[in-house]
């Protein structure tokens, strides 16, 4: 069954379809707190906190937004309070990887050369600390958006604020992201320009703005002119989507630890067999 089906039958009061439905976003929602919270614990109760508001509401639901937009939404209010109560906590944050993936974690990708392999671990701790290293309220934008791939306006329901402050957020965190990255991608610095690239366009911007539908075709096609003389800013603009394919394919490496998928599960049997 999928999702409108799941949800029908939950709200009938079906509770198999329920724990069912609620099963197959959990991955969704842990990573989130993952990538908002950095603690696993954190994330763990944020998860947990999140499946049982969703049991409690389930049949009050109506459809209005989707399932995956009213399941952030709750997991957000979850991540500010947690937020409000370690607001003393060290200033070091957890790390994107969490210990719960155990052996897996340190496996090798035997495709990849060592250099390759390394490589890579480089540009994923990069994408990592450029990620921890964003303020809160670009950090939820750019993980909605770029990470678990929400539309803007599903981005702009879930925090409360309009599309266009979403865009606005959005393009500074994926600016501050690529800032970070690019030296790992090999790619200079805007302050490392050669003086002749002085009236190049703000071709990240751009590009950002781009991917929204912010610009017209006229301004696109003059980019893409710009792009196709100039190896320097393409260069530059391809650094940007590198780091946002990374953001993409970021999302699914966090995966739940079957401990706290079980914590979870007894915790939501436990309030189904208590409801009447």
């Amino acid at each position: 069954m999928n999702d409108a089906e799941l949800l029908e039958k939950a709200r009938a009061g079906d509770r198999a379809a329920l724990e069912t439905l609620l099963t197959a976003h959990q991955s969704q929602i842990y990573r989130f707190g993952m990538r908002i919270c950095r603690d696993p614990e954190d994330a763990r109760d944020v998860l947990q906190d999140t499946m049982l508001a969703m049991a409690r509401g389930v049949r009050d639901f109506r459809g209005s937004s989707s399932i995956s937009t009213w399941l952030y939404t709750i997991a957000r209010s979850f991540c500010i309070k947690k937020r409000r109560r370690s607001v003393y906590a060290p200033a070091e944050e957890q790390s994107l990887d969490t210990e719960a993936s155990g052996e897996a974690a340190q496996l090798v990708d035997q495709a990849r050369s060592p250099d390759e392999a390394l490589a890579g671990k480089q540009v994923e701790r990069a994408l990592e600390e450029a990620i921890a290293a964003l303020d809160p309220m670009y950090r939820e934008v750019l993980v909605l958006r770029d990470v678990e791939g929400l539309t803007a306006p599903e981005v702009a329901e879930v925090l409360g604020i309009n599309v266009q402050a979403v865009k606005s957020r959005l393009h500074r965190a994926r600016l501050a992201v690529r800032a970070h990255v690019a030296p790992v991608l090999g790619v200079p610095s805007a302050e490392e320009k050669a003086p002749t690239a002085v009236q190049c366009p703000d071709v990240l911007t751009l590009f950002s703005q781009h991917l929204e539908d912010e610009i017209s075709a006229e301004v696109c096609a003059e980019m893409e002119r710009h792009l196709q003389g100039c190896s320097r800013c393409r260069n530059t603009c391809d650094s940007l989507k590198s780091t946002l394919a990374l953001c993409r394919t970021a999302g699914p490496s966090v995966e739940v630890p079957a401990a706290v998928q079980a914590s979870v599960k007894v915790a939501l049997r436990n309030f189904l067999s208590e409801k009447p």
